[in-house]
Formats: structure tokens, sequence, C-alpha cells
């Protein structure tokens, strides 16, 4: 009968993420005949407490980097655990993975991330509904297309000659569907390039696809994104405002905040006072990781200050894990979460988390990794949660695209059952 097949086999194989680092691909075959692959994204601002990577670390070969011990676990381990499981029982599939990589020789947070998403990819075909479909549990109900955050400028981690600040970011809030998003999105992008070229500044890209010029001050990104807002022919504010994530955990050294670029060192309280000043000078929508994941004194006092006014999203604080978010959230810290299915290692887990997110009325935000693949899990991911809102880097490089032109084909398929999620409500023109 459809959707109780089992899992006959589990494979896997070296193969290589967007930065040519090595990551993990993972194929599952169920007695019905379906097969289904899925691969490992990794991370370089990583939190501490995220669910670890098996690598090799043999500095041999790929810089210690290969993943070939990951590779027999899921030959082995994994797979002699999972045979026989009904893979539409993915709580269950996904409790078994967790306890391997939490036994004395752990599989990898690379291996559980990518056998999870196989075996629900496989789970959904074998069900015959498409995977966004699937993980939304079937109902034929709209499904809403998220508000992406396009990458446009970058730095930090990503790009070590840009900013101190990781990223920051273009959102159509304009928009009125995920297509026309795409294309404003692209255009601003466009524009940008213009517009650093025209004032002789390198147009190089990052990990994620972001341009990273060389700036003197971390607010002169923001200016030059003001300014190809409007050379793309768009308000900022009304139809283009714009999101940010610091990545404050890499600048934290000794209990301050050290801008290495403008030669300057912050408090927490200092650093409160910049993100609303900034706040209150662009059209900035959404603030992620603006404090360390270490100062949650700072992040309450960041929450307290500018919780009502913009959407604060948790990444390294939080790493996806459930109990952590909720601690989080029992303390007021944040008002949304960011959500990578790696940081955690399964996508059950995964689930839990944005469940707690739902209950306390927290913002949800899928995210991809700097290191990524094709893999586009994460746009149905996205869809069938009805999150709201994706961040998958510039719309320039293909492992980036992968996740956009998913979500293009998402919407073109649902048609009329589709609605385009709009989380943020227009904000004034900037006055930069």
């Amino acid at each position: 009968m459809a959707g109780k097949a089992t899992i006959t086999d589990v494979a896997a194989r070296q193969v290589l993420d967007s930065r040519g680092n090595p990551t993990l691909a993972v194929r599952v075959w169920l007695s019905d005949g379906v097969t289904a692959e899925a691969y490992a994204p990794s991370g370089a601002s990583t939190g501490t407490r995220e669910a670890v990577e098996l690598r090799d670390r043999d500095m041999a070969v790929f810089r210690g980097k290969g993943v070939l011990k990951a590779v027999a676990m899921a030959k082995g381990a994994v797979r002699s655990r999972l045979l026989g499981m009904e893979a539409r029982h993915l709580a269950a599939v996904d409790a078994v993975l967790a306890e391997l990589d939490q036994g004395p020789e752990p599989v990898g947070a690379n291996t559980t991330t990518a056998t999870s998403l196989a075996v629900a990819r496989a789970a959904a075909e074998s069900e015959h509904l498409p995977f966004y479909k699937f993980l939304g549990g079937g109902a034929s109900v709209p499904h809403f297309c998220p508000c992406p955050s396009l990458m446009c400028s970058t730095g930090g981690a990503h790009a070590k000659d840009g900013t101190d600040f990781q990223e920051y970011m273009f959102v159509p809030v304009g928009a009125t569907s995920f297509a026309q998003a795409l294309r404003m999105g692209a255009e601003c992008f466009h524009a940008l390039r213009d517009v650093l070229a025209g004032r002789g500044l390198p147009t190089s890209q990052g990990d994620e696809g972001g341009f990273a010029p060389p700036l003197a001050h971390n607010e002169d990104a923001l200016e030059l994104l003001c300014r190809a807002v409007e050379q793309a022919g768009y308000a900022c504010g009304e139809d283009v405002a714009f999101a940010l994530d610091p990545a404050a955990s890499e600048l934290w050294r000794d209990g301050a905040y050290h801008l290495e670029r403008e030669g300057v060192t912050y408090s927490s309280a200092q650093m409160v006072d910049l993100w609303e000043r900034w706040i209150g000078s662009y059209p900035i929508v959404s603030l992620e990781d603006g404090m360390a994941e270490q100062d949650w004194d700072g992040w309450r006092q960041l929450t307290e200050r500018l919780g009502s006014r913009v959407q604060l999203v948790g990444d390294d604080i939080f790493v996806t894990n459930p109990t952590i978010f909720q601690e989080g959230v029992d303390k007021g810290i944040a008002n949304a979460l960011l959500v990578k299915v790696n940081q955690i290692g399964t996508l059950s887990e995964t689930l839990q988390a944005m469940q707690i997110a739902r209950r306390a009325s927290y913002g949800l935000v899928i995210s991809h990794r700097s290191g990524e693949t094709e893999d586009t899990s994460i746009a149905d991911l996205a869809v069938g949660t009805a999150a709201g809102q994706i961040k998958s880097g510039a719309p320039s490089r293909s492992e980036r695209v992968a996740k956009y032109n998913r979500l293009l084909a998402i919407e073109e398929e649902l048609g009329a059952e589709a609605s385009f999620s709009r989380p943020f409500l227009a904000v004034a023109p900037a006055q930069a």
C-alpha cells in the first residue's frame, strides 16, 4: 500500500559543496521501488552549540575536510539500523539517527541531516506528493510562498575583505507574488553592481554570492543599498527594505564587540545603540544575530529596546535546537527563529523547534548555509510549513538560485492555491 514502504537500502558518497569542500550525499531506496537523495550543507560562521559534522581530519586530503568517515557511517551503522523501517514514520527514523549521533561513535550531523532529508523525500515520493505538500501534511489548503531576503553585500566570515558585518539583504516588501519578489530583488542586485562599478569599487563576490566591496565603514553598505534600490526604479521602504545578519558572535571577544575595519570596540549597550540608530535611519525590517550567542544580557537589552519595531532573528543563539530555543522564548529573547536543518541534525527536530516558534508567536526564517549544494529541500520546507520567509543567498550563484527557481516552480504549480507571504508592513522611506 502506498505510504507503507520500508527502507531497503542506504548509500552515500562524498561530493563537493559550493566552496569546493567535501560534503555528504545520501540516497535511500524503499520497498516500492522509490529512491531519493539529499545533500548536507555546511556553515562557516557556526554556533558553538550546533550539532557537529563528522570530518576525516586527514590534512593530506582536502585539507582535513573529507567526509569519507561519514560516508562509512551512513553505509554502515545508519544503514543497518534503518533497514525495514517505514519511511513515512519520519519521527521514528530521526530518533534513531539522533541516538546514533549521541552514541560513543557519533555519525555526524552531516550524516543525519542528509539521511533524514533523503528519507523524507522518499516518503513523499512514495505517497505521490510533492515534497512541500508532504511536509504540510498533504492537506489541500492554500500554501504560502515565502518572502525572500536576497543577499546583496557581504563580509565577515563569508568575505574577509568586505565589511565587519556578514550579510546585507534586499527584502521586496512591496511584492505580491514570489515571482515578482525575486524579480525585484534581482533587479536591485544588478543595480548594486552598477553602483559599485560606478564608484570604482570591486564587484567580487563572497561565499553566498553577495558583493564584497572593501568599505571604510559598515554603514556605507546601507547607503549603497539605498542608491541601488533607487537606481532599479523602486522606493526604499515602500517597495524594497533591508535585512541584516551581522553575525555578531564572530565579533565577540573578551566581553565586547570588535569591529576591526572601523577600529572600534563596542559594549553590548553600544551595539544596541548602533542598531537603534540604523533602524531609525534606514528601512531595516529584520536583524539577525545582532548580538553574540554568548551575550544573553545583550540580547535581552536588544529585544526590550527594539523587539516591537523590527524582527529580531536568533541564529547562533538558538541553533534550531528545541531545548535551547525554548529557553530563549521563556526569557523573552528575540522574536523570530532562523531555521537550519543541519544545525540540529534531523528534519523532525527542526519541525519541533518551528512548532515552539508558532506557539510563542515568533517569526520563522528558513535559511541556507554558506557551504551549499544544489539540494532544494529548504524551498519545499518553507512552503510546506508556511514559514513565510526564506534566505538563500544572492540571485547569482547556481546553488543559491536553485532554491529560488524551485520556489518559482512551486508557485506556478500551485496556481490559485498559492498565497504570497508578506510578513513585513511597508516602512518609511530611508532618510540616508
